[in-house]
C-alpha cells in the first residue's frame, strides 16, 4: 500500500474539501496515465482524479465505451505511480453492485470516485431516488474510506435552471455523498448552486471558460478538468509530429 492509498489517504482528500477560502478550490489534474500523474504529483498537487473520457481516449475507446477490467487496470496504474490520493471517474458504476464496485476501487487502491446520474448509451437521467439508493448502498459498502462525488447531468441532458439540481444533490447527499458534481452548470449559477448544496461543490474547468481560481470565487470547492488536458496534451503532440514531418 502506497500513501496515497488507504482510509487515512481517503480521510486527506475529504480534508481537502473542507474549510477553503473563496477563490482557492482544490484543484485536482485529471490525469489519463501513469506518466501524467507523475508530472503533476511531482509539481506539487495533494491529490489527482482521472477522467473516464481521457482514459477511454488513451486506450483507444471512446468516452463510455472502455470495458471495466481495462478503466480499473488504467487506475491501479495512476495510483501505484504516485503517493497522493487519487479518485476516479468510474462512470455509472458498470453494472456492478455496491459492494463489487467498492471492492474494484479498493483494488486499484483508489479513495475516491465519480458517480454519475445517467446513462452513457440511453442518455436518459436516472430516477434521483433510485440513484440515491444506489449511492446509499455504495456509502454502507465503502464506509469512511472512499470519497463519494455525485455527479448531477441536469445541465449536460439540457435543464437550463437549478431546481431539479438542487433537488438531485439534496437526495444525494442524504444517501452519503461527501461534494455534488453539476456537470456543466452555467459559472453564472455556480453562486446560486453553492448556496442552496449543503456539500463541497465540484465544477468543471474548460479552456474557453473561468480559471479555477475564478470558479473558486463563484463558489467551487473543487474543480477537474474531465477530458480537457488530455486532449491539450494530444494536441500539443500533433504539433510535434506535424514538425517532424517536416524535418524539423
Amino acid at each position: 500500500m502506497t500513501a496515497g492509498t488507504g482510509p487515512t489517504a481517503a480521510a486527506a482528500l475529504r480534508a481537502l474539501h473542507h474549510g477553503r477560502r473563496p477563490g482557492d478550490p482544490l484543484i485536482l489534474p485529471t490525469v489519463w496515465d501513469a506518466a501524467a500523474a507523475r508530472v503533476f504529483a511531482d509539481a506539487g498537487f495533494p491529490a489527482l482524479a482521472t477522467p473516464s473520457a481521457g482514459i477511454a481516449a488513451s486506450l483507444g475507446y471512446a468516452d463510455g465505451e472502455t470495458p471495466a477490467d481495462e478503466m480499473f487496470a488504467a487506475i491501479a496504474r495512476i495510483v501505484r505511480a504516485v503517493d497522493v490520493p487519487v479518485t476516479a471517474d468510474v462512470e455509472a458504476g458498470y453494472g456492478l453492485s455496491a459492494k463489487e464496485l467498492v471492492g474494484r476501487l479498493a483494488d486499484s487502491g483508489a479513495v475516491g470516485c465519480n458517480l454519475e446520474d445517467s446513462d452513457h448509451a440511453s442518455g436518459a437521467l436516472r430516477d434521483p431516488r433510485e440513484q440515491a439508493e444506489w449511492l446509499a448502498e455504495v456509502r454502507a459498502a465503502a464506509g469512511d474510506a472512499l470519497v463519494v462525488n455525485a455527479r448531477v447531468d441536469t445541465f449536460l441532458r439540457g435543464d437550463t435552471g437549478t431546481a431539479a439540481a438542487v433537488e438531485r444533490a439534496r437526495l444525494y447527499a442524504e444517501a452519503g455523498a461527501d461534494c455534488i458534481y453539476p456537470i456543466l452548470a452555467p459559472p453564472a449559477l455556480l453562486p446560486e448552486l453553492s448556496a442552496a448544496i449543503t456539500l463541497p461543490l465540484n465544477a468543471l474547468a474548460v479552456s474557453d471558460g473561468p480559471s479555477p481560481r475564478e470558479l473558486g470565487a463563484l463558489g467551487a470547492a473543487r474543480i477537474t478538468f474531465g477530458g480537457g488536458l488530455q486532449r491539450r496534451a494530444t494536441a500539443a503532440l500533433a504539433l510535434v509530429a506535424e514538425r517532424l514531418l517536416d524535418g524539423n
